[in-house]
This record gives C-alpha cells, sequence and structure tokens, in this order.
C-alpha cells in the first residue's frame, strides 16, 4: 500500500530542523563572513598611508602575480589590517539602493581577502609595515585599504593607489569536462569579454596535427540571480562572461592541445595559455583508467590571507598532491561542497585559478552540495543557510556537467569501463520522484559485460557513515537516505557508492540492509552480493569527529586529509587505494577480481522472483 506524502511532512520538518541545527553547529564559517563591512566607517588620517606595487601586474602573460603592499599607522595596534578590494573603487557610491541593514553604509561590499598588518615583524613598534600578496586576473582593477578596529568594527584609515593586470579581460582557468557523448570534451572558462565586443573560441586539434576553431556559448548573471545575502549584498562581485565551447567526435584516448581565445571586433585574437587534455576512451575500451574522487575541499590562499580558524587548512596539499600525479589520472570528481564560498562570489575565482592545473588538463566533474545549493523556499530539499544566497547558480554557471538541466545537478557520464551515476543530494531523490527515475535509469542500463565497474555518488551520506553527527542522531546516514536506494544499490549491483559531507574517511564492508555479505577486508572476488560504501569527505575542510564506537560494518577509519585513487586495470580488475593529501602514500586498499558471471548471478533482492510455466 503506498502512503500518502502528506504523513511524512511532519518527519520531514523534524529532519529539516535537525540538519539546519547540524551544519551550525559544525560552525562552517566563511572568513570573510567576519568582518562587519556594513559597520566600516571611513575615518581618514592623513599621516596614515599605504601604498602597492607594482602598478602593472601580468606583464608577461601570468594570470596570477604578487603585489608587495607597504603601509603606516600613528597608532598602530594589533586590530590594524589590510584589506584587497576589487573594484578598486569601493566607496559608498557603488551600493545598492536597498540596504538590508536599514543604515547607509561608508562601505558596502566584502574585500576579496584580508591580512593582518601585524603580520609584518616591527609593525607594532614602528608602525610600518610590508606584506606580500598574490592577486589573480579578476577582470577588474584592486586597492587596498589599510583599516583600524579589527574585523568586527572596522575603520578606514588610509587607501592605496590602484594597481590593475595588464589586460584583465583575459581569458583565464580552462575547465574541462566529460560532454554528454563520450567522445565529446567541454571547456569552460572565464573572461570579461562580452559577445558584444569578442566573440570566443576553442583552437584545437590532436597533438601535431592541424587545428579548428570551435564557437563558444556565453553565459552570465547578476545581482538578481542570487536568492539571499550576502550573495546579493556584500558578497555580491561581477562575475564576469563564462564561456563553454564543445569539441566533439574525439578519437578514443587521443592526446589533444588546445588554448581558448576571443577574437575582438577589430580582427585582434586574445589567446588564453595552450594545454593539452586527453580523450576518454570508448566506453567498454580496455585500457588503464584512474580515477580521483574526493569532497568538501574548499580553496586557501598562498600567501596566508584569510586565516581565520585555519578555515580550509587540507585544501592546497589536496590540489597540490594531486598536480604531482597527475600524469597518473585521467579523471577527477569533486563530489560537492567545492569552495566553501556561501554567498562570496570572488571565491570561486579564487578557486577556479587554485585548481587550474587540474582542470585544465583531465576532466573534472562536480556533484552538488549543501554549500553550493542550500537556502529556503528555493526548491532545495534542506532548508539551510548553507549556500549563502547562492542558491546553486554558481556551480551551475561556473562548472559544466551533462545534465539534462543545470538547476537539477544530477548526470551520468562513461568513461572506458565505468558508469558514474552521479545524485544530487540537495534535491530529492526519494522514491517516486524525478531523481529517483534518473537514478535507476543510469543503473539499469549500463551493459556490465563492457562497463563491469558501476559507482554511484553523491554529496550527503545516503549510505552508511559513523561521522560522530550522523552516529548522534541513530541513523549512521541522511534520514530516508538507505532506505530509498537500498534496493536499487543491490539489484543493480552498484560496486561502490562514493559520499562527502562527513569530513573524514571511511570504508564499510560490502553490505545491504546494516548487513555485512563478506568477511573479506581487502581482497574481494566471485559472487558480487553487497555495497562497498566510502566516504571520503577529506578535501580540505575542517575535520569531523568519528562516533565513539566503530560499526560493526565499518572496516576502516581515518580522521585526516585524503582522497581516493581507483585503477582499472581490464574488465576484472580493479584497485581501490585511499591516499593522505600529506604525503601521496596509500594508507587503506582493497582490490576486486569478478568476471561478468559473478555480476550475473542472484542474491537476495537482486533478482526477479521465478515464476511458473504455463
Amino acid at each position: 500500500m503506498k502512503i500518502p506524502t502528506f504523513f511524512f511532512l511532519p518527519l520531514l520538518v523534524c529532519i529539516v530542523a535537525v540538519l539546519v541545527t547540524r551544519a551550525a553547529a559544525r560552525g562552517q564559517d566563511q572568513p570573510l563572513a567576519n568582518i562587519a563591512i556594513h559597520h566600516a566607517r571611513i575615518a581618514l588620517d592623513n599621516s596614515a598611508y599605504i601604498k602597492a606595487s607594482p602598478y602593472v601586474l601580468g606583464e608577461k602573460g601570468d594570470d596570477t602575480d604578487w603585489v608587495t603592499v607597504e603601509y603606516f599607522s600613528p597608532n598602530a595596534t594589533t586590530n590594524d589590517w589590510i584589506a584587497v578590494f576589487s573594484p578598486a573603487n569601493f566607496n559608498s557610491s557603488t551600493c545598492p539602493a536597498v540596504n538590508v541593514e536599514g543604515q547607509d553604509p561608508d562601505i558596502c561590499t566584502a574585500p576579496i581577502k584580508y591580512q593582518f598588518a601585524n603580520y609584518s615583524s616591527g609593525y607594532l613598534s614602528t608602525g610600518k609595515g610590508s606584506v606580500k600578496f598574490q592577486l589573480i586576473n579578476q577582470r577588474s582593477d584592486f586597492s587596498f585599504a589599510l583599516l583600524t578596529g579589527g574585523l568586527s568594527k572596522p575603520s578606514l584609515i588610509a587607501v592605496s593607489n590602484t594597481i590593475a593586470f595588464k589586460n584583465p579581460k583575459a581569458p583565464v582557468y580552462p575547465r574541462l569536462a566529460q560532454g554528454k557523448e563520450w567522445n565529446e570534451m567541454t571547456v569552460t572558462w572565464t573572461s570579461g569579454y562580452d559577445i558584444s565586443e569578442a566573440y570566443p573560441f576553442v583552437e584545437w586539434g590532436m597533438l601535431w596535427g592541424p587545428s579548428t576553431r570551435t564557437p563558444a556559448g556565453t553565459i552570465t548573471f547578476n545581482r538578481g540571480s542570487m536568492c539571499g545575502e550576502p550573495a546579493r549584498t556584500v558578497g555580491w562581485r561581477d562575475p564576469g562572461f563564462i564561456h563553454t565551447s564543445f569539441l566533439k567526435d574525439l578519437w578514443p584516448n587521443k592526446q589533444y592541445y588546445y588554448k581558448v581565445g576571443h577574437e575582438l571586433l577589430n580582427g585582434t585574437i586574445v589567446y588564453g595559455k595552450a594545454y593539452t587534455f586527453k580523450a576518454s576512451p570508448f566506453p567498454g575500451q580496455k585500457s588503464l583508467q584512474r580515477i580521483i574522487i574526493f569532497g568538501d575541499m574548499g580553496k586557501a590562499e598562498r600567501d596566508e590571507s584569510n586565516e581565520y580558524s585555519n578555515y580550509q587548512p587540507g585544501s592546497l596539499n589536496t590540489t597540490d598532491t594531486l598536480v604531482k600525479d597527475l600524469d597518473n589520472i585521467d579523471i577527477i570528481f569533486h563530489i560537492g561542497d567545492i569552495v566553501y564560498a556561501n554567498g562570496y562570489i570572488s571565491q570561486w575565482d579564487q578557486f577556479t585559478a587554485q585548481v587550474e592545473p587540474l582542470t585544465a588538463k583531465v576532466p573534472y566533474m562536480m556533484a552538488s552540495g549543501n554549500h553550493e545549493r542550500d537556502w529556503p523556499n528555493t526548491g532545495s530539499f534542506y532548508a539551510g543557510l548553507d549556500s549563502g544566497g547562492e542558491c546553486g547558480v554558481l556551480l551551475e554557471s561556473m562548472y559544466y556537467v551533462p545534465t539534462e538541466n543545470r538547476a537539477n545537478y544530477w548526470y551520468q557520464t562513461d568513461y572506458g569501463m565505468f558508469r558514474f551515476c552521479v545524485a544530487d543530494t540537495e534535491h530529492d531523490w526519494r522514491e517516486g520522484t524525478e531523481q529517483y527515475k534518473f537514478i535507476e535509469k543510469c543503473l539499469s542500463t549500463v551493459d556490465r559485460k563492457q562497463q563491469p565497474w558501476l559507482i554511484f555518488i553523491a554529496h550527503r551520506v545516503l549510505g552508511y557513515s559513523s561521522g560522530s553527527f550522523y552516529a548522534n542522531e541513530g541513523s549512521f546516514a541522511e534520514p530516508m537516505g538507505r532506505e530509498s536506494l537500498q534496493q536499487l544499490w543491490q539489484k543493480y549491483r552498484v560496486d561502490i557508492a562514493f559520499y562527502g559531507h562527513v569530513h573524514n574517511y571511511e570504508r564499510t564492508c560490502p553490505i545491504y540492509e546494516n548487513q555485512c555479505v563478506s568477511t573479506e577486508k581487502s581482497h574481494y572476488s566471485g559472487t558480487m552480493n553487497g555495497t562497498i560504501h566510502a566516504v571520503v569527505g577529506g578535501g580540505g575542510s575542517h575535520l569531523a569527529a568519528f562516533s565513539n564506537s566503530t560499526p560493526a560494518w565499518s572496516i576502516y577509519r581515518d580522521l585526516d586529509y585524503g582522497f581516493v585513487k581507483l585503477t582499472a586495470f581490464n574488465h576484472s580488475s580493479l584497485l581501490f587505494e585511499y591516499k593522505k593529501s600529506s604525503d601521496g602514500n596509500v594508507y587503506d586498499s582493497f582490490t576486486i577480481d569478478r568476471d561478468y558471471r559473478d555480476v550475473l548471478a542472484c542474491v537476495v533482492d537482486s533478482c526477479p522472483p521465478k515464476t511458473l510455466a504455463n
């Protein structure tokens, strides 16, 4: 008997309340949110100064550059700090017409980063200091401000000269992604060029072969696209223009070169940097295939800016460790909680710059998390405030994935011997929903003779986790998570299900309905009768504690930063490795050796019941 939907509403309300409380309890504050910029006041001091050099950045075509900032205050204190603003004009003339706090602010836009003045030795005794900032090309000029009063009561005492990149509009930070077809690669990038002033394209071809040009589409969004503050208010920054080109009819495993460009109306062409990538293997093709999976990485600043509470302590380690091994990586899945911008739009640019060495070389596939999507009354399954008013717009615009509708961020993608079914946990996944139907179709339509490795991916834990907040709730997963989906995983023989959201690493036994179906821990073979679940949320953000006791189904737990690497050698052999971001070494692993008949064999709830012949 079908139970009416309204029966679940009281339960759902309780669940939402718990989840909002849970998110707040984890204390994930965006560093820029600690600046009370609406309360900032201008109190210029003629004897104070701040100046930045060089005046022109990126003279050699670089998209990043270092700036030296020198400053002086006649009344130096530990509460003095240096803010980077972009655009350079940040006074009240740039404020939106309506201020949500009911006052006329002197400054109404948050800086893109900051450092404390006493980072410079001797500042407190002499009033003079010097610090370095690393800036990225973000389509506009920059200025620096010397403020006192700390982050909670900022008072502006000096403003610097303006500096800018040689070409602020230049195309930057390409992001590769699998297209809707296996032999299609998409290239997305950001620039300051609208289509009214330049035509975007990708120039590309087989390595050592002739080149061709493929046009790109262009999108952007405005302040009104945001759902709440700070994204609509102090966190707003113009995103520029986002371009995507579709490179089609690629030869499997072939190496290609490419560079993005814009043809100006006068015929001049502005190019980005040149890169190479390897095309996807044909679905089912036997070749060495290496997959990276992690979640919850965020971003960090190499100049040590924004180091409030060491916000994303493992982010750079994860990025740098992957870059070192990039020759041995074919595709990356970053499964939710991407930037933790939380409504401070400038931070998305900072992230695209950080991961450019990865995204420009291999497909970088995303999943949607609470910090990208959740906002009340916007269609999110959860009523939290975690997106800071972004309500999915930034992720859906900045990174392409082969969805039918980017607002519903679920999709499937094939890579050689792998089928990936990527869910969107910020939308309803329960039986009868549009997403549930997608998940079943994705799982059921794969040919396991050709693509034996079936992988399920979601941000929130729909399977198993002994993270403390899940354990305290008694569910060891999202409420209604595995209850809705475990029969699909079992019926269609999902090999491994991956999740983020919990900031640690954990691997289960092959499991069905809370029971381990194998006593083996490091090598699996023969009949496939359960799915292994892995939490890989240690990409870089604050770590999350485990429960005090270890459930019987938990095989390995690690409270550290890391990621998983899957290596498929052929149709029968798969290697799973958990590596720490600090050194890239393997700390947990197992192998699967299995023939096609082992997938076909009937186990509990995997085959339809037999019927008597007429």
